[in-house]
């Protein structure tokens, strides 16, 4: 019976001797507002989440001595005493700086629905980025704003609010400057370049920044030929583009002259340059005559029906 007994009569002291003595935290990190009574002693028992009272603020941290650890233990029954009196417990919630990035969102959405632009630039003066907690990410809403259309310029209070965190007023102000999409360079071209597609790139850039007689619309510019060199990313002026040359002066050409039932061709040699549609000189080296025609395609021209030679054949001027 005996053997039966022992291992009874030391159950509660085999029990009582594994479960692990409270010790001291001396370093913690707090991931919320509150701090809790494990936070300062491990293996705190069946109390170890009750709440002693707020922490730090992001960012912060507080420093709980040894007097007031000592009472913490007694008042919740937690077996520690203080070795001595520099004991000490450290708690610190980890803050960051909210990125400027972070508002213009909920600054873009409110300013858009106050009329400016839904691509406006958002240009804020100044910014003292509060210290936020590192997670979770905190919700920014915007409030008492007020937002001049003329000159583009706003203030408002940022409100920010997240799980955990006391709400944040951060007043900013700017402005919500215009933007507009417009076709710019997309390499260095060179004058006489036709363009086409892959020559350009859409960008978008402030409107105050566009100079005037900017192309904005892609099909303003393809199929038209540079006057100049235009820089990689600088944007197409009407004044810079026209009409392809399909005609160039001293280039030979292909001179159709249509009449009812009748077509000729001859070879001629252009004494102008020209577009689609243009009038140039043409020279028929067979005659010597200098004919009025029209750009009709790459290296043809036209005869105009009716029209006589400038210089009819024998060279002779009329």
């Amino acid at each position: 019976m005996r053997t039966r007994l022992l291992p009874l009569m030391f159950a509660p002291l085999l029990a009582a001797g594994t479960a692990p003595r409270p010790v001291l935290r001396p370093m913690t990190t707090l991931h919320g507002p509150l701090v809790r009574l494990g936070d300062l002693f491990a293996h705190a028992g069946r109390d170890a989440g009750r709440v002693l009272g707020p922490g730090p603020a992001p960012g912060g941290r507080i420093v709980v001595a040894a007097a007031q650890l000592a009472y913490i233990a007694r008042r919740y029954d937690v077996d520690w005493r203080p070795a001595s009196s520099g004991d000490r417990a450290v708690l610190a919630w980890p803050g960051r700086p909210l990125a400027r990035a972070e508002v213009l969102p909920a600054l873009a959405e409110a300013l858009h629905g106050a009329g400016a632009g839904t691509h406006a630039r958002i240009i804020i003066d100044r910014f003292d980025p509060p210290l936020v907690p590192v997670a979770p990410k905190p919700t920014p809403v915007v409030s008492a704003l007020a937002y001049d259309a003329g000159s583009g310029r706003f203030s408002a209070v940022l409100m920010l609010s997240g799980a955990g965190i006391d709400p944040i007023s951060v007043p900013v102000a700017g402005r919500a400057e215009a933007t507009v999409e417009l076709p710019v360079a997309a390499t260095r071209l060179p004058a006489g370049t036709v363009l086409a597609a892959g020559d350009l790139r859409q960008v978008r850039r402030l409107r105050s920044a566009v100079p005037a007689g900017a192309v904005v619309q892609a099909d303003e510019a393809v199929g038209q030929q540079l006057r100049q060199m235009v820089p990689a990313g600088a944007p197409f002026l009407r004044n810079m583009l026209r009409a392809p040359r399909l005609v160039r002066r001293g280039a030979a050409v292909l001179i159709r002259l249509d009449r009812p039932g009748l077509a000729l061709t001859a070879s001629g040699r252009a004494l102008d340059s020209g577009a689609a549609g243009d009038r140039v000189r043409v020279l028929n080296p067979v005659s010597h005559a200098v004919l009025e025609a029209r750009v009709a395609g790459p290296g043809l021209v036209r005869v105009l029906p009716g029209v006589p030679p400038l210089v009819p054949a024998g060279g002779r001027a009329r």
